[in-house]
């Protein structure tokens, strides 16, 4: 789906959520909302911040921020994800299921799909539950830290020999 098709698709979608919950339909608001799906990928209320205010030239409070994020995530416009101690989000309409791969190391966070885990897991039969949708983490340490730590390994290996 285009791009600006997407834009207007979530703005219809939030203006009858805010309709729906006695919610004020205001200019912040919408620019939220527009610059999230402006985003690739991941993000944390500071990016959004400073996104907003560099590239978008409107400026909003973080308070504003939040709550607003609190309401997209209500209608289902945005996703919070927890990666170790913090907070990040991205958007959820028109995406592809996928799956995160978080170094516990430095902190990157890699998205891939994986087509026999997405069917493994949609086709499990849960007990009394309905599943709508999912969130894949696997922990661990990325390559590039890895091979930082065989190196410190090995050094620190030299140095106790001498």
């Amino acid at each position: 789906m285009e791009v600006q098709n997407v834009k207007d698709t979530v703005r219809q979608i939030f203006t009858e959520y805010l309709n729906a919950h006695g919610h004020r339909k205001t200019p912040e608001r919408y620019a939220i909302l527009d610059t999230i799906y402006s985003i690739d990928g991941h993000f944390d209320i500071d990016t959004l911040y400073s996104v907003m205010a560099d590239h978008e030239k409107f400026r909003v409070s973080r308070a504003t921020l939040y709550n607003t994020i609190i309401l997209l995530i209500n209608a289902r416009l945005v996703i919070k994800h927890l990666f170790g101690n913090s907070s990040q989000y991205e958007k959820s309409y028109n995406r592809d299921t996928h799956h995160h791969q978080i170094c516990t190391q430095c902190g990157k966070v890699t998205e891939f799909q994986n087509e026999d885990l997405q069917h493994a897991i949609e086709h499990t039969k849960l007990r009394r539950f309905n599943l709508t949708h999912y969130s894949l983490y696997i922990y661990g340490l990325c390559g590039k830290c890895e091979r930082a730590n065989k190196k410190n390994l090995k050094n620190n290996i030299h140095k106790k020999e001498k």
